[in-house]
């Protein structure tokens, strides 16, 4: 496969953040529930994830388009305790519903000691680390786990039956320092994958399989019925450690 040609081109951040609330308010999406997609969007593409920045950003346009996503309305809390809550995105942005699950555990985090939010009904929310930098930045120790679409191949099998399911936690340290951990449990994420493919590139081993199970060096057979790799790839490399971490993250 021949390597495109790219070019790199450095883009201020409110440019960024313009251009995605431009899109989304194209198809009728609230200013203010643009402006929370605007902004992760941008922290992913800021913070070196350019899987989850404007690469999702078509796909975040035409859920809205399409009615698979709604566009208007506001998450609801379902029930909650004093320092937990549960509850229901009906069906918004991700972002959107992320954002007031992790102000809601803020708040209880400071009345409480502990605040523990689960949601329903949510969406596609770019990087988990966006969602627990606010508890860092406030001096807490956020935590942002999810499930998504079934993407990863589980050891010892042929069809994708996990998501990518990210684990983020970031605490605060001394002098402005930080601790933080955003990462999939599958070695990479699909996003990956797909800029490889946009560019005419070969993916690593461990990255993904065929229909068949074999791993693959080519981003389409990964794209097209095959799957990605649990972290740590094959069976023989630890695999079967990612694989868990994937069902842990489903069990949160």
């Amino acid at each position: 496969m021949a390597a495109a040609s790219v070019a790199a081109h450095i883009v201020p951040k409110q440019e960024v953040v313009s251009f995605v609330e431009r899109c989304m308010g194209a198809v009728g999406t609230p200013v203010a529930h643009a402006t929370a997609l605007a902004q992760a969007l941008m922290t992913a593409d800021y913070r070196g994830h350019f899987s989850h920045g404007l690469n999702r950003l078509d796909m975040y346009v035409q859920d809205i388009r399409s009615g698979m996503t709604v566009k208007d309305g506001e998450p609801t809390v379902v029930n909650e305790r004093a320092g937990t809550a549960f509850v229901n995105g009906n069906n918004l942005l991700g972002p959107v519903v992320s954002n007031f699950c992790m102000e809601l555990a803020m708040r209880k985090a400071k009345d409480a000691g502990i605040g523990w939010v689960v949601a329903c009904g949510s969406n596609h929310y770019s990087i988990a680390g966006y969602y627990s930098l606010k508890a860092c930045d406030q001096g807490l120790v956020g935590m942002c786990f999810t499930n998504t679409s079934p993407l990863v191949v589980p050891t010892r099998a042929r069809k994708p039956v996990l998501g990518t399911n990210p684990i983020s936690v970031a605490a605060p340290g001394k002098e402005g320092d930080s601790f933080v951990l955003d990462m999939a449990t599958s070695t990479c994420a699909l996003g990956k994958v797909e800029l490889h493919d946009r560019k005419g590139l070969p993916i690593p081993t461990s990255w993904g399989v065929d229909s068949a199970g074999r791993e693959s060096t080519e981003p389409k057979p990964v794209l097209q019925g095959g799957g990605l790799m649990p972290l740590g790839g094959s069976e023989v490399t630890g695999g079967y450690k990612g694989y868990g971490l994937a069902m842990m993250v489903e069990l949160f």
